[in-house]
């Protein structure tokens, strides 16, 4: 899903790059405020795996990549705000050393993965979770935060010039639908995992206090 360079125009590179610096300048002061001491450890975790886990390509046409994103899970670890600056920093890391994904294109990649992605999916967690099981809210979640970024990108695209909307949008969409459900299956699994033998790390910082909110490991998983 990293857009390389040359795929964007000027004015669509040029206003992504203005968008997301604001974005990331406003997850900044908004993280303090939902980042506990003691989940500073699992930040660096959720980094490294998360930059692991973005490594592993699909090849989606047209100079384009799909890839597991990981958003979800940091999102509901961290919260929203630190998932995106986590997120962030693993983009930033890939462009400037492994040159996935391109400079000039660093603004919509990070729109798309670490903001659509996070805030898509974590507000569809928020929503299911307590409507159904919690494992499927996550899946549900890990897979829409997937669709709806691969979405964006191919906006980007169509208004770009670089190919039209109705020839990227079904092909992106057909393509991370797929990849989609490879995110939701390893979201699941390691949400399952963390349940289990560390259920207070899953607690997500916004929904750690009131009635409605569930005991990690208890009836509903």
């Amino acid at each position: 899903m990293h857009i390389p360079d040359g795929f964007l125009d000027l004015k669509t590179w040029t206003s992504s790059a203005a968008v997301g610096a604001g974005l990331v300048g406003y997850s900044l002061t908004r993280a303090k405020s939902e980042l506990e001491e003691r989940r500073l450890p699992l930040v660096g975790v959720m980094a490294a795996f998360i930059f692991a886990a973005q490594m592993v390509n699909f090849p989606v046409g047209g100079g384009t990549s799909g890839h597991l994103i990981g958003a979800v899970l940091a999102a509901v670890t961290l919260g929203p705000w630190t998932a995106s600056l986590v997120l962030t920093t693993v983009l930033i890391v890939q462009c400037l050393i492994f040159g996935d994904g391109g400079i000039t294109a660093l603004g919509a990649n990070i729109i798309n993965m670490a903001f659509v992605a996070t805030f898509a999916g974590y507000g569809l967690y928020v929503a299911l979770r307590r409507l159904t099981r919690e494992t499927l809210a996550v899946a549900a979640a890990a897979w829409v935060s997937v669709v709806t970024a691969a979405a964006a990108c191919s906006f980007e695209l169509a208004v770009s010039g670089t190919v039209p909307l109705r020839v990227v949008l079904p092909a992106m969409l057909g393509w991370h639908a797929l990849i989609g459900l490879g995110e939701a299956v390893i979201t699941a699994a390691v949400a399952a995992y963390l349940w289990k033998v560390r259920p207070a790390v899953w607690r997500p910082p916004a929904l750690s206090a009131g009635p409605a909110a569930k005991t990690p490991g208890g009836a509903g998983r």
